[in-house]
């Protein structure tokens, strides 16, 4: 019992210990609200050599420079969009975590609920399929073929049994 509380434990610890982010001091804003914003840009930005991660978590080189260009761009006084804007432009739609809607990532916002309604369809009519009835006289062995299976078995029917 012991052990398991140790488990659970450090089971907890693990789950509620603070997010290291990869941010270095010489990189933070003096102005709060500034930085509050590079940051908030920074988490939805993906890292171009870590690809899964954003920014913000990611000590890659280029993440520096795209943090630090996030920050440069903040300070000349661009808003959010234009420095999402600017980055799109230099590094493509890749850059971003979360894809724009528009008719060129449609496939991407639209394959994964089309599958999903694809398979709950295929799952309804398979399960359909297999719940059809089979009528009851059908489902019985006649006399012939009961004492056939009796003789193949070995065992007889209790008395006032049908198979």
């Amino acid at each position: 019992m012991k052990r398991l509380s140790a488990c659970l434990v450090l089971a907890l610890l693990a789950f509620t210990a603070p997010v290291a982010h990869a941010v270095q001091p010489d990189e933070v804003m003096a102005n709060p609200a500034q930085e509050a914003r590079a940051r908030s840009l920074s988490r939805e930005l993906r890292c171009m050599v870590c690809q899964n991660q954003s920014i913000d978590d990611s000590e890659a080189p280029l993440a520096r420079d795209i943090r630090l260009l996030v920050r440069e761009r903040i300070a000349a006084g661009d808003t959010d969009q234009q420095v999402l804007d600017f980055l799109v432009a230099r590094y493509g739609e890749f850059v971003l975590l979360k894809p724009r809607f528009e008719p060129s990532t449609l496939p991407l916002w639209l394959l994964t609920p089309l599958l999903l309604i694809g398979g709950g369809i295929a799952l309804w009519g398979y399960n359909r399929r297999r719940a059809k009835v089979v009528p009851a006289d059908e489902s019985r062995l006649s006399a012939d073929e009961e004492a056939r299976l009796a003789k193949l078995t070995g065992v007889e029917p209790a008395s006032g049994e049908r198979l």
